[in-house]
């Protein structure tokens, strides 16, 4: 997004700004310099654009054949989210617990995951979901690895990577990217990272795995980290799926620190538009790019026969055109807990409301309340806020600093006001600070749909107990009828009254009673579902929240 509220995709903006023109397309004002020569991908438009995009995708159009759906062992007995284990000696998420996996997909899966998979949401993992960190990523089997950055097999192949900044000789073109492979750092002891090269790479272990999947074409899943600062293309914060590539040639080339490395060249290849992107299309077979480097590598690997993932002219999409590798992980045929559950239309639209209020949270919260933003601004930097607090941050601050030395008066000097979540300088923008409206009218509908799905859910809940109200009131009917027709016929022949009010009053057996404490501590624990049904009941939205507004022209900063 520009200074001026208006945003554009990036390739688009790339172009314009390489044709030497430096203004905004709409409305010809200035663009900073800073931005031109690095612009930044905001992470909250490409998430209302996905959301826009979800009905059609839902579908499981334009994506691979139907798969065999598979299901992990104990996989219920899991948290929700990942946790911090009460052994481990440090805070934080490093030392966390992994959470359910919500797709029903082995961990050696190859390709995409599609609607068949996903049982909870039925719309399998979609182009531009981003997650807080790794451990959530593996959640919906973006990466099932939650440290590495390589997810495959050295006699099978690679089934994800992650772009993650951790080796200099990457290169980051978006729709085509040169990686690195992993080893050559010494990580010996109780080292995490290296950032230095300390012996060669070879195609062993991982870097064999990718090297199969270039030369068999498969499909291979591609996470970008926000720990590439490097790339235009990394998400803000967090970890976000960007879809299918293809390994088409692999290399091995002496590297920026002296050292030989394994070098890959990975070419999208999916359905779904690139989250830079305004297509309405995925890819199409594109050339390759010409990589200058493959004149000085020593080894090169080229794939010789048809790709296993290619593209179908007549289907006009990307499809498998070899069977893809079969799992060697263990099944059951007995379907998990959670997925029986889901069976159930008021389960799916509870799960439903809860992923859309964590990424109503994640997606749209400002940086500085941690509240869904109202009246969303966006800084040259790609940083959201609400107006207000980004307003508030700087109340009472001027502009210009006025200074004097010894009587004289002095030039006036700009007085620097620095983003909130980095030192990038937005002293021009917040002289005219805009509210993106295209922002702001997603967070509206999504909101909306948020309320839309809760009074279903509570509708349906009420029709339930509404039912079961009626259910116990037929049973006390029947008894006051049975009762009325001893009245009328008499009681039985050799029948005592006596006998009878003992046997109303009489004391349960003890084996009864002990069983029935035990089945009342079996069922006194809450489920998951009870919990996350409470939170979703606590989750409240008025209309003052969903229409709200905060676009006056009024700004507590003071120009003078």
């Amino acid at each position: 997004m520009s200074p001026c509220g208006h945003s554009f995709c990036l390739k688009c903006f790339e172009k314009w700004v390489r044709q030497g023109k430096r203004n905004c397309a709409k409305c010809r004002q200035i663009i900073p310099a800073k931005m031109t020569s690095q612009p930044r991908i905001n992470s909250a438009l490409v998430f209302a654009i996905r959301m826009a995009r979800q009905a059609s995708n839902s579908s499981g159009s334009g994506r691979g054949g139907v798969r065999s759906v598979n299901h992990f062992l104990h996989n219920q007995d899991r948290p929700d989210e990942p946790f911090t284990t009460e052994r481990a000696q440090r805070s934080g998420r490093a030392n966390a617990a992994s959470g359910k996996i919500f797709v029903t997909v082995p961990t050696d899966h190859f390709g995409p995951i599609t609607a068949e998979n996903d049982p909870l949401r039925n719309q399998g993992l979609l182009v531009g979901e981003s997650w807080r960190d790794r451990l959530e990523c593996r959640q919906w089997g973006a990466h099932f690895v939650p440290v590495g950055g390589i997810a495959g097999q050295s006699d099978r192949g690679a089934q994800s990577v992650v772009l993650s900044g951790g080796y200099v000789d990457d290169e980051d073109h978006g729709e085509w990217f040169l990686y690195t492979g992993s080893g050559g750092k010494d990580l010996s002891g109780n080292k995490r990272t290296n950032k230095s090269h300390s012996f060669d790479q070879k195609f062993e272990k991982y870097n064999r795995a990718l090297q199969v999947s270039c030369l068999q074409g498969y499909p291979v899943r591609v996470v970008r980290s926000h720990k590439e600062k490097r790339s235009s293309y990394a998400p803000e914060t967090g970890v976000r799926y960007d879809g299918i590539y293809r390994i088409e040639k692999c290399w091995q080339i002496a590297g920026l620190q002296g050292f030989k490395v394994c070098r890959y060249l990975f070419v999208r290849c999916d359905n779904e538009p690139a989250p830079w992107t305004s297509d309405d299309h995925g890819d199409r077979p594109r050339p390759l790019p010409v990589i200058r480097e493959l004149k000085k590598a020593t080894v090169i690997h080229e794939r010789t026969e048809s790709p296993s993932w290619d593209f179908d002219e007549e289907d006009s999409r990307w499809k498998w055109k070899k069977p893809p590798p079969p799992s060697r992980q263990k099944v059951q045929n007995v379907e998990p807990v959670e997925v029986a559950r889901a069976k159930s239309n008021k389960e799916v639209k509870k799960f439903q409301l809860k992923s859309i209020k964590e990424q109503l949270q994640r997606g749209f919260s400002c940086m500085i309340c941690k509240e869904v933003m109202v009246s969303p601004v966006t800084t040259p930097c790609a940083h959201n806020f609400c107006k207000s607090c980004l307003e508030g941050e700087f109340a009472g601050q001027a502009f210009v600093k006025e200074r004097s030395k010894g009587g004289r008066t002095l030039r006036s000097q700009k007085n620097v006001m620095k983003c909130p979540s980095c030192s990038i300088d937005i002293s021009d923008y917040l002289q005219n600070i805009q509210v993106d409206i295209d922002l702001k009218s997603a967070i509206e509908s999504l909101k909306a749909k948020v309320e839309e799905i809760g009074e279903s859910v509570e509708s349906s809940e009420d029709a339930d107990g509404l039912q079961d109200d009626g259910a116990g009131k037929d049973e006390d009917t029947d008894s006051r009828n049975k009762n009325s027709v001893q009245e009328l016929n008499g009681l039985p022949e050799g029948s005592d009254v006596g006998e009878l009010e003992d046997t109303t009053n009489k004391e349960p057996d003890p084996a009864m009673k002990c069983n029935g404490k035990r089945k009342k501590g079996d069922y006194g624990n809450q489920s998951p579902d009870d919990k996350m049904e409470k939170r979703g009941k606590n989750y409240k939205t008025t209309e003052e929240e969903l229409h709200e507004e905060n676009d006056s022209s009024s700004s507590p900063l003071h120009p003078q």
